[in-house]
Parts: structure tokens; C-alpha cells; sequence
């Protein structure tokens, strides 16, 4: 890492929590859920799961959304916890690795996510660490509060442009390469994880 790179900014699944999204569509699969997975077998390609990741739905919207889908009654819980599924722990080398980075750079967090997940997460890292995740960075941004997702190149000027941080003086990290992309576009240094990377041997 170059001596200009002044922030770096994380994704969060795949790059500092361990999610497998296999495992949330099976449990929507048990619910009666078809398959409407993404290219790649990712996620959900419906407009109620890309609402929800961009704030344009009310977690009750999202769970009558999901209903609808349904071929059978769901409750509230068994949404939610399907839909938290995918959700598994934190690497902690990782989390370590963003606790010494904060002591020389300013650390940031930019996730797609959604009301749901973030309690889920952040009630998981209070378990784990015994601290708030929040404490790790000077700001986490959330694309279901900021009403933009990733990869539009918008959401990421609009990190750079909220934080007062130069493209030029940041790295982004993600596990996905539609991403990364995005964000060259802005200026930014990127780190495409993929799941063979050591994320410990870039820095």
C-alpha cells in the first residue's frame, strides 16, 4: 500500500463477515420462496430485496413483500430469520487487521444492506467483541440509509463526498468485482477479495 493512501474503506460480507447466501435462499426455499437468484447464484434478483438493500421499504413492507411471494403463511420470525440466515461470524484476523489500520489511516465502512441485517450484525460483533462495530471506523455507511446501492458510481461519490475524502487518497476493498470497478471510476485504489485472497498479505 502506497504512502498517498490516506483511507481505506471496507465492505463488510465476504471481506470482514463471513456470510453464505446458499444458506438464506435454502431457508426461503423451505418457506416457499421459488428461485429468483442473480446470475451467479449470489443473492435475489426481485425488486423487494434490491428496495429493501436501498431504503425504499419499511421492514414490515419487506416482510408482507416476501409474503406475497409465499405459497403458505410466514410469520414475521420466520422472515427474519431466513432472511438472517446467510449471516454466520466475523473473521477476527480481519477485525484486528482494521484495528491497526485505524492507528495510520482513516477507516471507513460502505455496505449493501438492510435494516434487517444490520441489527442482526451489529447485535452479532456487541457478542463477539464486546464493543460496537461502529467503534472501528470513523463512519460505516449503509446503502439502506443513504438510498443508493453499490455499484452505482453514485453511492461511492457519495462516501467520498459525505467523508471529505479525495478518490486519489482512498482504497476501497470488496469481494465483488462489479464493485471494485465502480469505484476505480471515482479515483480510488481497490482490492477485489476473492475467496482464495488473503486479505492480511495486501496491507
Amino acid at each position: 500500500m502506497t504512502k498517498a493512501i490516506k483511507n481505506i474503506i471496507f465492505d463488510l460480507g465476504g471481506v470482514l463477515l463471513k456470510i453464505d447466501a446458499q444458506r438464506t435462499i435454502r431457508a426461503f426455499g423451505e418457506l416457499g420462496l421459488p428461485e429468483l437468484i442473480k446470475p451467479g447464484g449470489w443473492g435475489y434478483n426481485h425488486p423487494v430485496f434490491l428496495d429493501m438493500e436501498a431504503g425504499k421499504l419499511s421492514e414490515h413492507e419487506f416482510r408482507d413483500g416476501i409474503r406475497r411471494l409465499l405459497p403458505r403463511a410466514a410469520s414475521d420470525q420466520d422472515i427474519d430469520q431466513a432472511w438472517c440466515a446467510m449471516i454466520l461470524d466475523y473473521f477476527p484476523e480481519r477485525i484486528e487487521l482494521v484495528r491497526k489500520l485505524a492507528l495510520t489511516h482513516r477507516v471507513y465502512l460502505f455496505s449493501n444492506t438492510n435494516a434487517i441485517h444490520v441489527r442482526h450484525f451489529h447485535q452479532l460483533f456487541q457478542k463477539t467483541f464486546a464493543h460496537s462495530l461502529s467503534d472501528l471506523f470513523v463512519k460505516d455507511y449503509y446503502s439502506n440509509e443513504m438510498g443508493i446501492r453499490k455499484p452505482a458510481v453514485e453511492s461511492f461519490e457519495y462516501v467520498l463526498n459525505d467523508a471529505g475524502l479525495k478518490g486519489e487518497e482512498t482504497l476501497f476493498v470488496d469481494d465483488s468485482n462489479e464493485n471494485v470497478e465502480s469505484a476505480k471510476k471515482t479515483g480510488m485504489s481497490t482490492i477485489w477479495l476473492t475467496p482464495d485472497s488473503d486479505l492480511l498479505s495486501f496491507f
